[in-house]
C-alpha cells in the first residue's frame, strides 16, 4: 500500500519542482527500464535518475519515421495534449513530437513536459520567430530557456532546442546573429545537456551563402524537406531526386552531423500561403500519402546517411493544425493508411 500511494503521489506531483525528488542508482535504474528514451520498448524508471548523460536513445537508432510535427498555436490543454501525445506514442509508434508555431500562455511548456513524459515521448523544442520580423522571439526564448531550467522533467524530454522556423529564408536574423544565438543557447543549456538546432530549408542556407557559421554552430541538422515546392516538382512518387539533391547539401556542408526531416511532407491542398512553384506539382491526398510511401520505400538509404541516418517526422499530425499537411483531416479522421517503418 506504501508503495502504492507513493506511485501515486509521484504521478499527482507531475511536472511541479520537487526539492527532495528521490533519486535510485543506476543499478536499480536498470531494472526499471531497460531500454533508453524514448525507444518504443522503453519503461519509465520510478524515479527521476540524476541526470539526462545516459538517457537519450543512440543517433543512430533515430532514422525512418520518428514522429509528427504538432502546432501549438491553438494552446491546447492539458487533457488534449495528454489524448493526441498518447495516439502519437501508442497508435503511430512515434518517439517524439517536433513542435512547430507558438503557444504564449504561462507554463505551456510544462504542460508540454507533462505530456510527453506521460506517455513516453521525446520533444523537439522550438523557439518561435513568426513570420513578422519582429523580436517576440525573444521573450519566447528567454521563457522557454527558464521552462528547461526549472521544470525538473524538461531534460529527460526535451531532446533539442530549435531556433525556427525558417530564420534564414525568412530573413530574420543575419545568419552570424543567428549563429550567436545559437552559441548562447548551447551555453545556457550545457548544464542541462540539451543540444541546440536551428528549423531551415537547404535553400535558406544557400540564399545567405551557405551560412556555414550556422551550420557550425549547430549540434544537429533539422532540415526542412518539402519538393513539393521545388522548380521541378510534379508528383510525389517522382519526389526522390528532389529529396537527394537537398539532403546532399547538407551531407556536403553538415560536417557528418545527424540530421532530421523535421518540417517534412506533401500537402494534400494548395491554400493563398502553399502554392507550388512548379506547374506539374499535384496536390491531393493520394500525392501525400505517396511521398511518405516513398520514405518508407527509401528507408535503408536514410539509414545509410552520415551522422547515424535520417530520421523523418510527418509534417502535420492534424489538417486542423496547418491545412492539407495532416494525417487526420478536420473532422479527425485518418486521410489514408499511415504505418511507416520505424526501424530497417
Amino acid at each position: 500500500m506504501l508503495h502504492s500511494m507513493l506511485l501515486l503521489a509521484v504521478l499527482l506531483l507531475g511536472f511541479q519542482p520537487m526539492l527532495s525528488t528521490p533519486v535510485i542508482s543506476e543499478t536499480d535504474n536498470e531494472q526499471s527500464s531497460r531500454s533508453c528514451f524514448p525507444a518504443l520498448d522503453f519503461r519509465k524508471p520510478l524515479f527521476l535518475p540524476n541526470d539526462n548523460s545516459h538517457w537519450w536513445c543512440d543517433p543512430s537508432t533515430e532514422y525512418a519515421f520518428v514522429g509528427f510535427s504538432y502546432e501549438v498555436t491553438a494552446c491546447q490543454t492539458r487533457e488534449q495534449l495528454h489524448k493526441e501525445f498518447y495516439d502519437i506514442r501508442h497508435h503511430f509508434k512515434s518517439r517524439y513530437v517536433r513542435l512547430y508555431g507558438a503557444c504564449d500562455r504561462e507554463g505551456f511548456y510544462d504542460d508540454i513536459v507533462d505530456a510527453a513524459w506521460a506517455n513516453t515521448l521525446g520533444v523537439h523544442a522550438l523557439i518561435w520567430f513568426g513570420f513578422n520580423l519582429d523580436d517576440i522571439w525573444i521573450g519566447r526564448r528567454d521563457i522557454l530557456l527558464a521552462a528547461l531550467h526549472t521544470n525538473p522533467k524538461a531534460k529527460f524530454v526535451t531532446r533539442v532546442l530549435q531556433f525556427g522556423s525558417e530564420p534564414l529564408f525568412d530573413g530574420v536574423l543575419p545568419h552570424d546573429q543567428l549563429a550567436e544565438q545559437v552559441l548562447l543557447a548551447k551555453a545556457n543549456l550545457s548544464s542541462l545537456n540539451i543540444p541546440v538546432t536551428v528549423s531551415e530549408l537547404a535553400f535558406g542556407y544557400q540564399e545567405r551563402g551557405g551560412a556555414q557559421d550556422v551550420l557550425d554552430a549547430i549540434d544537429s541538422i533539422n532540415i526542412h524537406m518539402l519538393p513539393f515546392f521545388a522548380q521541378d516538382a510534379s508528383t510525389a512518387d517522382q519526389a526522390w531526386p528532389l529529396v537527394q539533391r537537398d539532403l546532399q547539401w547538407f551531407i556536403d556542408h553538415g560536417n557528418g552531423k545527424k540530421m532530421y526531416f523535421d518540417e517534412n511532407g506533401w500537402p494534400s491542398v494548395t491554400s493563398p500561403s502553399v502554392q507550388p512553384n512548379s506547374p506539374l506539382a499535384v496536390a491531393d491526398i493520394p500525392n501525400e500519402h505517396e511521398y511518405y510511401i516513398l520514405l518508407d520505400q527509401h528507408c535503408e538509404d536514410l539509414k545509410s546517411v552520415v551522422g547515424g541516418g535520417v530520421g523523418w517526422f510527418a509534417h502535420i499530425y492534424s489538417d486542423s493544425m496547418e491545412p492539407g499537411y495532416g494525417i487526420y483531416n478536420i473532422s479527425g479522421d485518418m486521410k489514408f493508411p499511415f504505418e511507416p517503418r520505424t526501424h530497417c
